[in-house]
């Protein structure tokens, strides 16, 4: 039987599907509710859908629940970032939006680009990622109230309470950022080790290296270190007009999160880690310094992430550095 390809937009109450098999298409429409997934696997079997590749925008938790339950079914799931559909969506010159047109949009980008497999994470990864992400609010709110704290001038009562807020939210950050090294302890295979083997990179430390492992799949599932920098939205984008090239930044079309994680590692990795010396001495000959240079730079470090995962081996200067390193 032919492959099928099922585009899927979600919301918070409704899934809009979209199937496509040969010059066949069907569209309906589902409760997003454990009732309603199972009337969408009641309306695939009526059209003797076999081989199944679903596609859906990550939305939180909106569709997480529903691409478990596809992959259980035996379906092959791709979750992608929602940037992606929307450019693929310019590109066909879409100018009408509706949730039926959307899932028909993400049913043709899946046919046509056949993007990466989802595979679910384990119990031990999604704890990581909740308690990360929870860190990642935490941390944010305790910013916004350090920035109003010095904003302006308040009157006593008000900046107590402000201090105040600021006082508990870094108890509440300092006691999760020690629940999250005791979940990594508890699982040393799965998580311990590989943090030992990210902290191993000059620049990169336990909580960067949470967070990492956090928002990374499964390194395994990336056929190249290519596909790890698109995930990570740190592919570099060229543009050339007639005889004039430049660097024109990246394609933020990824992980907004990892490149967040990246950040402040390749700055500190520029002074202590020799690859990424080597390399910002070598972008600075050719001029190229600021933001570009930042990108370039958590470019490379998200490359030797890949490697020492993918070999299972911890950072080895003298193997990298001899290494051509490229922007």
């Amino acid at each position: 039987m032919s492959n099928s390809f099922l585009g899927i937009d979600i919301s918070k109450e409704k899934i809009d599907v979209h199937l496509s098999r040969d010059q066949e298409t069907w569209s309906g429409q589902f409760d997003n509710s454990s009732q309603g997934f199972k009337q969408l696997q009641k309306w695939l079997k009526k059209r003797r859908v076999d081989q199944l590749h679903t596609c859906m925008e990550a939305t939180g938790s909106y569709g997480e629940e529903l691409a478990y339950f596809l992959h259980e079914q035996g379906y092959q799931v791709s979750v992608v970032n929602p940037k992606i559909i929307k450019h693929y969506g310019l590109s066909k010159m879409q100018r009408n939006k509706t949730d039926k047109l959307d899932a028909k949009l993400i049913a043709q980008y899946c046919q046509k680009e056949g993007p990466l497999l989802w595979h679910p994470p384990s119990e031990a990864e999604r704890t990581l990622r909740a308690l990360t992400r929870r860190l990642e609010a935490l941390t944010a709110n305790r910013t916004r109230e350090k920035n109003r704290l010095t904003a302006q001038t308040h009157p006593d009562a008000v900046k107590r309470s402000i201090e105040e807020t600021i006082a508990f939210y870094t108890q509440q950050i300092e006691t999760l950022e020690a629940q999250i090294q005791d979940h990594i302890n508890l699982h040393p295979e799965e998580l311990k080790e590989k943090q030992q083997l990210l902290t191993s990179i000059p620049g990169i430390g336990n909580k960067t290296a949470a967070i990492l492992l956090a928002e990374l799949p499964d390194i395994d599932l990336f056929r190249s270190v290519k596909q790890v920098t698109a995930f990570a939205g740190l592919t570099p984008k060229q543009l050339q007009s007639g005889k004039t090239k430049r660097a024109g930044g990246i394609y933020k079309l990824g992980s907004r999160r990892l490149r967040t994680a990246l950040y402040f590692p390749a700055l500190t990795g520029k002074i202590h880690n020799p690859v990424l010396r080597q390399m910002a001495d070598r972008l600075a000959e050719r001029g190229l310094t600021g933001m570009s240079a930042i990108a370039a730079l958590m470019r490379k470090l998200l490359q030797l992430v890949y490697g020492v995962l993918k070999s299972e081996r911890p950072f080895d200067p003298d193997y990298v550095v001899n290494v051509q390193v490229t922007a």
